[in-house]
């Protein structure tokens, strides 16, 4: 997805849709193939808070289709039971929207699972892959969007 105007920060670009469900739903869904090799179909869960995810494969609308980056212009911000995609800065008309999708996972973060869920930005500190570090904060853009622009404001 690209920006067909220019977008200044703070602006809550598009809603993230989809059926809202319980974590374990999404897990029951979509599980993890036992051999380690990706899923054969796309999946689009948003995690919403602690216990509910959003299924954008049930309900979605276009949101699901911006792009991961280890330097994110953007960033899903929940309002609620709404998840909104946020400008976390300035973004230009023409520019490819994308927010660092930042997976966490329980187990270890070994070469295989990294290859596993590999990334393609192109960013200048790109990861490698889509996995967020352990114990790593969010990007520094993502965090003050956040507070700056979070539910209470």
């Amino acid at each position: 997805m690209f920006a067909t105007a220019t977008i200044p920060e703070g602006t809550r670009i598009i809603e993230y849709t989809g059926e809202l469900i319980r974590e374990a739903e999404g897990e029951r869904r979509y599980p993890t193939a036992p051999d380690g090799h990706e899923e054969a179909e796309h999946t689009y869960l948003l995690t919403l808070d602690t216990e509910r995810v959003i299924d954008a494969n049930v309900g979605g609308n276009e949101a699901r289709f911006i792009n991961h980056s280890c330097e994110p212009n953007c960033e899903p911000i929940a309002f609620g039971d709404l998840m909104w995609i946020v400008a976390v800065r300035d973004i230009a008309r023409g520019e490819e929207l994308a927010y660092d999708y930042a997976i966490e996972l329980d187990e270890p973060h070994t070469p295989a699972r990294k290859r596993r869920f590999p990334c393609a930005c192109e960013a200048k500190h790109c990861r490698g892959s889509i996995l967020k570090p352990k114990r790593q904060p969010l990007h520094p853009m993502v965090r003050r969007a956040i507070a700056t622009y979070g539910p209470h404001s």
